[in-house]
């Protein structure tokens, strides 16, 4: 399930109906407790008036009047005046706010205390109240002075002003605490004014603050409830398990955190509501401790239920969250577990059904073994996946439905990649057996045609002899395989399901061979037969030779129809080859023809080998030294650099020598791959027909041309083996492979191998004198004795020093040598230095397709065998301005390079006439080459060249041989090839006109000087 699909089942599962609800009771409770809180809440705070109230500027002593009238106090205070209008407000409104919010409506009754002041000092603070006071002043109650002068002053001042008081406010002078008794009954006015009233200033600014921060504290939790449910209910689930886990955590931290808050408010609470109590029964007239009573217990009542609605929500989300993270792990699980069989099940279509060989069919069997203990395995995974599948269902997984579905999904797979390699496995079966038949068919022919080949004649001079040879065919006879006794068209049927075209051909092969042999073995008992019944002397056209060499089975045979069936065994011992150098090769035909004239069997003995045979011993050969060589190479790969990744053997080996395997071994698995799934193959279908094997060679031509890179690198690999030669792991390894010699001798086996193709087509053409694909086979070797010398040519080259410039511009070593050169230059001080010079200058050729480099071979480095030549560069010419001529008089084996029209003349004596011409041959091919790309160049701009005959024969030239050549010795001329600088300059002149009759003839710029 990608992406897509989760988010379809997000979507689909993102608001379930439960999740919902509980998300709307949490808002719900969050809401009571919010407009709990503000109802107790006041919009002045004790911190903002807490100055001035703890100096008792005025105060709630917790007294009613009449009416259920709250008591302001404001006591005797020195500086009441100096308290700024703003900050008197204040005050006020903190105390009527907090009887208003619990009694909306409630009147007020001040009491001012002023019996140690004066009239000014009344008036003020009267004057004050009516200013700043918010409430429903129902009464003010004033203890005037008690002093005689400050009271009569206030008696008259109160009387004169008494009226601008009235329309304000009710105010009542007071002569002494006696006339306050008919206002306010005495339990409601605290000690100063004469009452039993308990009040405790200090302890109600305490408990007053402590009820406040506890309603702000019960306030910030609910907005972070309510907070933290909506961020939940609006998180967008991530597709990666990993943010699925620090989101959880995450999430789960932070609950934690509040939930820990909660616990912390409701102690704070349950503390604060014990207080109350304990104020409460000490003084049950206390009404407005009751109040607070039951405001802070309803607050504590409505954080419970908030919190029980937030425990609930987070459950529900905590749970579907989880539940979402057990949804993508178990959809990792099944992406790879599909991807392991769907992997599964593209081995099991690449795995062939129909296998041509035994081996192959055998191969195909340990290959699909191999792939069923893995499908076993994965299915085991598989099956523990639908179990885990089923539990998520069974837990009431909101993605039932698509578990579900993932899990028929699983089985499915599992099912069908079962039933696929049980149906691949039976049709192999079915093949291993019908090619196990065959191949047990083949055996049983072989044997029979050895039966007949070594029942020696001399045996049937006697009629028991006739009859024990009788007897021992008929027992032959009954063990015959019984895949026999049925014929093709049975077998055809039997095995429909699996045969193929190949098969069908094995198998009319088998029956053909199986034919030929019942046919022979009929013609010897009709024989054996009339010797027994009648016994007449047996005619013995050709006498044996006196020894009698061991003489085996052999797996090969081929009939050849004449007058009767001839059949031609090789009688060397089984598993070992065939030597063609032993003096007395022998052979033993077994001529089967029986006539009725005569009455007699015909045999004949051969000392000499018939071709047809001889090249079944070579392909042989050829073959059987290709399978060991290929199994030669695996076991230097297996065996030694497999074993470079051992752990076990990394204590052995350098870590140097491990960095550089790749130069130790070279491309070998190139070279393996290639013979062992290729080149080997195709031998093998060549074993009945050798006439084929040449196109096998020049098939594969271009895939030889690896062994070149192998070479040019065997220098580095030799000289690391001599490196590590004695290394430990080497010595291990060697041990394991009970090899008796070490592993530079086995990498130079693909060396070794090359130089014998070459060896063993020769062979084969030899005795392929007249016969069909001799001409293919002279391809074959000549293509193989190319790769020789180019890859002979190769390792020369690469030890050329001093070339500045990259060597591959000048195209592919055509030829190398060393010759003795002399070297002429047109100027004159350097042609007198040059002539001064009688020795000739040793130097080694490289021609190249572009150019010719002249270098001089340097001392070899090294002892022994491990000599390594290197060439040092000296001069390069490009081909486009060389010229040669053939013939130097006095030496046959000299000829001429000359560059840039003679500017530079470069004798050249070869080691032999042989060499010379080879030489020659090729750079006359170069440059006439050169010549025709320049003619086609001409021809495409529409030039009109002249046509000129380079080397015309002798007759039109009136040329001879030069003086100093033998005759016979060379059939060239004095000959001189044109340079292309050359041929480019006769290419630009324009054409004169002639007559018809002229001889269109060019003349070079440079004539060559004759020596």
């Amino acid at each position: 399930m990608g992406p897509a699909s989760l988010q379809e089942e997000r979507e689909l599962e993102k608001e379930p109906e439960e999740k919902m609800e509980s998300y709307r009771c949490l808002l719900q409770a969050g809401s009571q407790l919010q407009s709990t809180v503000q109802q107790v809440s006041v919009p002045v705070s004790m911190k903002e008036v807490g100055g001035y109230i703890e100096k008792q500027v005025a105060y709630l002593s917790g007294g009613r009047g009449e009416d259920s009238s709250v008591i302001i106090t404001l006591p005797e205070f020195s500086a009441f005046s100096d308290i700024p209008e703003e900050a008197l407000a204040k005050v006020f409104s903190y105390l009527t706010l907090i009887p208003r919010t619990r009694q909306p409506g409630v009147k007020f009754i001040i009491i001012l205390d002023r019996r140690l002041d004066t009239w000014a000092s009344i008036k003020t603070a009267l004057a004050r109240i009516a200013a700043s006071f918010p409430g429903n002043l129902h009464l003010v109650l004033v203890l005037r002075p008690t002093s005689f002068f400050h009271r009569t002053v206030t008696d008259i001042g109160f009387r004169f002003s008494q009226e601008d008081f009235m329309l304000k406010m009710p105010v009542v002078m007071l002569s002494s605490v006696t006339d306050l008794l008919r206002y306010i009954s005495e339990n409601q006015l605290t000690s100063e004014f004469g009452g039993t009233l308990d009040y405790c200033h200090s302890d109600w600014i305490v408990l007053r603050t402590a009820i406040e921060s506890f309603a702000v504290t019960v306030k910030d939790i609910a907005q972070m409830l309510q907070g933290f449910g909506t961020e939940l209910a609006e998180t967008e689930l991530p597709d990666k398990g990993k943010a699925i886990e620090y989101l959880l955590e995450a999430q789960t931290d932070k609950y934690r955190k509040l939930k820990d808050a909660i616990r912390s408010v409701s102690k704070e609470g349950r503390h604060l509501l014990s207080s109350l109590e304990t104020s409460g029964k000490e003084d049950d007239s206390e009404w407005d401790v009751k109040l607070d009573w039951e405001t802070v217990q309803r607050l504590l009542a409505q954080l419970r239920d908030m919190e029980s609605a937030f425990d609930g929500f987070f459950e529900k989300h905590h749970l579907k969250l989880h539940q979402y993270l057990q949804l993508l792990k178990y959809e990792q699980s099944f992406q790879e577990i599909e991807l392991c069989l769907e992997h599964l099940m593209a081995e099991e279509k690449e795995l062939s059904v129909s296998a041509d060989t035994l081996a192959q069919t055998e191969q195909a069997l340990k290959r699909l073994d191999g792939l069923e203990a893995n499908a076993q395995e994965v299915v085991s995974r598989a099956q523990i996946i639908i179990l885990h599948g089923h539990q998520l269902s069974a837990s009431h997984h909101f993605a039932m439905a698509l578990i579900m579905q993932r899990c028929n999904e699983l089985r499915h797979h599992c099912d069908t990649l079962n039933a696929a390699l049980k149906t691949r496995h039976s049709r192999l079966l079915h093949t291993h057996q019908l090619l196990l038949c065959l191949d047990q068919a083949h055996i049983w022919c072989d044997d029979g045609a050895y039966l007949l080949a070594n029942q020696l004649v001399e045996n049937f001079q006697s009629k028991e002899g006739a009859q024990t040879a009788l007897r021992d065919i008929e027992k032959f006879l009954e063990e015959a395989p019984s895949i026999l006794s049925s014929g093709p068209d049975v077998l055809a049927i039997e095995y429909e399901a699996i045969i193929t075209p190949h098969l069908q051909a094995q198998v009319g092969k088998t029956f053909e061979k199986h034919a030929a042999v019942q046919q022979m073995i009929q013609n010897r008992q009709a024989c054996l037969r009339k010797l027994a019944d009648k016994h007449v002397r047996p005619v013995q056209l050709v006498a044996p030779r006196p020894e009698n060499p061991p003489r085996s089975k052999s797996p090969l045979f081929s009939p050849k129809h004449g007058d009767g069936l001839k059949f031609t065994f090789d009688l060397s011992l089984p598993g070992k080859r065939a030597s063609r150098k032993s003096p007395h090769p022998r052979k033993i035909e077994v001529i089967h023809d029986y006539q009725e004239s005569r009455g007699c069997v015909s045999y004949s003995l051969e000392g000499e080998d018939s071709p047809d045979l001889l090249k079944r011993h070579v392909m042989r050969e050829l073959i059987e030294t290709e399978r060991i060589y290929v199994e030669e190479l695996l076991s230097v790969l297996l065996g030694y650099k497999a074993e470079m990744d051992n752990p076990a053997l990394s204590g052995l080996l350098p870590p140097i020598l491990r960095s550089k395997r790749d130069i130790l071994f070279g491309n070998m698995p190139d070279i393996y791959n290639f013979h062992s799934r290729t080149f080997l193959q195709d031998l093998e279908g060549c074993l009945e027909a050798p006439e084929g094997v040449a196109a096998c060679f020049l098939k594969r031509k271009e895939s030889f041309q690896m062994y070149e890179c192998y070479c040019q690198n065997k220098p580095r690999s030799e000289s690391l083996w001599r490196q590590f030669a004695d290394c430990a792991f080497f010595h291990e390894c060697q041990k394991k492979l009970e090899h008796k010699l070490g592993l530079d001798s086995y990498l130079l086996k693909p060396v070794q191998r090359l130089t014998k193709y070459q060896l063993l087509l020769k062979e084969l053409l030899k005795y392929s004198t007249d016969c069909e694909g001799t001409s293919e086979l002279e391809v074959a070797l000549t293509a193989m004795l190319d790769l020789l010398k180019s890859v002979n040519d190769s390792m020369h080259q690469i030890a050329i020093t001093g070339y500045e410039g990259d060597i591959c511009e000048l195209g592919r070593v055509l030829m190398q040598g060393s010759f003795s050169v002399w070297i002429s230059h047109k100027r004159g001080p350097t042609r007198m230095k040059e002539l001064a010079r009688f020795k000739p200058m040793q130097r080694h050729l490289f021609l190249y397709e572009r150019a010719l480099l002249f270098c001089k071979r340097r001392e070899e480095h090294g002892e022994g065998c491990d000599k390594t030549p290197s060439y040092s560069f000296k001069h390069c010419l490009k081909m486009t301005a060389v010229g040669i001529t053939e013939n130097v008089k006095g030496d046959v084996k000299k000829f001429e390079i000359w560059y840039s029209g003679r500017e530079e003349v470069y004798g050249v004596q070869a080691p032999t006439v042989e060499v010379k011409m080879a030489w020659l041959n090729e750079l006359r091919r170069i440059l006439t080459n050169q010549q025709k790309m320049l003619r086609d160049e001409a021809c495409q701009h529409g030039e009109m060249v002249e046509h000129t005959e380079l080397s015309p024969p002798l007759s039109e030239r009136g040329m001879r041989p030069s003086r100093g050549v033998p005759r016979g010795c060379l059939p060239g001329l004095d000959f001189v090839s044109l340079s292309a600088d050359v041929f480019l300059c006769l290419r630009s002149r324009s054409p004169r006109p002639r007559s018809p009759r002229q001889r269109p003839r060019l003349r070079p710029r440079h004539r060559p000087q004759r020596h």
